[in-house]
């Protein structure tokens, strides 16, 4: 009797087994259907093949979830009124399904936001209101926000915040919050995305010519900077004048005494009054001093140095810059204060020691054009001044053009500003007439005053 039932039982595993291999090589050849249909961008060939894959198989390849997306993306597209919610509802259902059987391929807050993102596109057909959209884009963000890192997904995040708080639904402190939160957040995914682009730039000025792979990883960086730049941009233009020193000053100073030993929130207020130009309130006086109080830091130390310049006392901020620069450990947030220095240094006509600054601030992040940018326009501004003849005064506009051309080589950010700049400066350079006309085709100039530097004349 015990055999008859071993017997039993074996044929019976054997017959499952073998069904569950015949299922999976159907999986397997319509799978390799439908990939070919989305290679070719047929999706409604793809369509049929990828559904019946995606129900016998849920699991047996991401090809399901990958080409499943672009397939979906595709109806959606071309759908219209109750069928094109549909396929809405059934791409939303898939990234649920991509995460319930390949968890560990579904970063959690990437594909949260995606699905807001998707029914904030089709609002109007789904009938989502400005509340419920950003809950769901607050949830992602709080789920998962290491992975939360979509510009677009971000900007609509902060977006819907403007538009609550203009619809009087969110307070001017919850906004002034969030504003800090998405920013705080760009500027990560900038300083990541930046320092991966350094150490390719600094393979390239080494003489190493880059790989295939290294190309392509090169691009990918370049084009998430520009968009996380252009967000940047978009975000600050869509918070506007609502954060005016009118906004700021009553907000800070009603909840001041609550969080006067809150070091986030000092560093966020100081931060904002400093960036929308607010320092002449006493206010700033305030928050600046008790945040050094009680977090002496990089940024503490920078506001004081706003605070003595100010005062008119130069040599006293100086110091307190230099200070911010000790204390600050992050290359990336070193290098900015590198920046901001030089440029107030620039403002005020101390070009030489601007230079200096800039050249920190590049040493740190190379891939930041905006300091060569600066040293093209102390060049160019220096120009009458710095030249012993009308043709060494107009040959100061080549090296200006040398600096604005390392920014468009190095800066995706910047490629198109730095390229007209160095034409600008190319057209007040002398020409071809005004070099032949001097004799000097090929030969050095000493550049003297403050540049101290040599420029060749071009051969002709």
């Amino acid at each position: 009797m015990k055999t008859k039932i071993t017997l039993v039982l074996a044929l019976l595993f054997i017959g499952i087994g073998a069904a569950f291999a015949q299922q999976n090589e159907e999986c397997m050849t319509k799978l390799s259907i439908f990939h070919e249909y989305v290679k070719a961008k047929n999706y409604d060939a793809a369509y049929q093949p990828w559904m019946d894959v995606r129900e016998a198989c849920p699991k047996f390849n991401t090809a399901i979830y990958v080409d499943g997306e672009k397939i979906l993306d595709d109806k959606i597209e071309k759908a219209t009124g109750a069928e094109k919610v549909n396929y809405i509802n059934d791409l939303l259902k898939l990234w649920k399904e991509r995460e319930a059987n390949f968890a560990s391929k579904t970063d959690k807050g990437e594909y949260a936001a995606k699905a807001c993102q998707l029914m904030y596109d089709h609002r109007e057909a789904l009938n989502k209101t400005d509340e419920e959209l950003y809950e769901c884009f607050d949830a992602a963000y709080k789920l998962d926000k290491a992975t939360f890192t979509n510009p677009k997904s971000l900007y609509t995040y902060f977006s819907l915040m403007v538009d609550l708080y203009d619809a009087g639904k969110k307070p001017a402190k919850d906004l002034f919050n969030k504003y800090d939160d998405v920013f705080e957040k760009v500027e990560d995914e900038v300083r990541n995305y930046s320092e991966n682009l350094n150490k390719l730039i600094e393979k390239e000025e080494a003489g190493t010519e880059l790989t295939k792979k290294d190309g392509k990883y090169k691009n990918y960086y370049e084009s998430y900077l520009k968009a996380y730049d252009q967000i940047s941009g978009s975000i600050d233009s869509k918070l506007g004048e609502r954060a005016n020193c009118e906004n700021l000053i009553p907000l800070y100073t009603k909840d001041f005494e609550a969080n006067k030993t809150n070091a986030l929130w000092l560093q966020r207020a100081a931060g904002k009054m400093s960036e929308k130009e607010c320092t002449d309130d006493p206010l700033f006086f305030k928050l600046v001093n008790a945040y050094h109080e009680i977090s002496p830091s990089a940024n503490s130390a920078y506001y004081l140095g706003i605070l003595k310049d100010k005062e008119g006392k130069s040599n006293e901020a100086i110091k307190f810059y230099e200070q911010a620069i000790s204390l600050q450990t992050d290359k990336f947030k070193k290098s900015k204060l590198y920046n901001r220095v030089g440029l107030k240094l620039k403002a005020k006509g101390n070009y030489g020691k601007a230079r200096s600054y800039f050249r920190q601030a590049l040493a740190l992040n190379p891939s930041n054009g905006r300091p060569y940018l600066s040293i093209a326009g102390m060049y160019a501004s220096s120009a009458n001044s710095c030249g012993d003849t009308n043709f060494n005064k107009r040959a100061v506009f080549w090296l200006a053009a040398d600096e604005a051309r390392k920014a468009a080589r190095v800066d995706p950010t910047l490629s198109g500003a730095a390229s007209q700049t160095v034409a600008n400066y190319m057209a007040k350079a002398p020409s071809k007439a005004d070099i032949f006309s001097a004799g000097n085709s090929g030969q050095s100039i000493s550049i003297g005053c403050w540049i101290g530097a040599s420029v060749t004349v071009p051969k002709i």
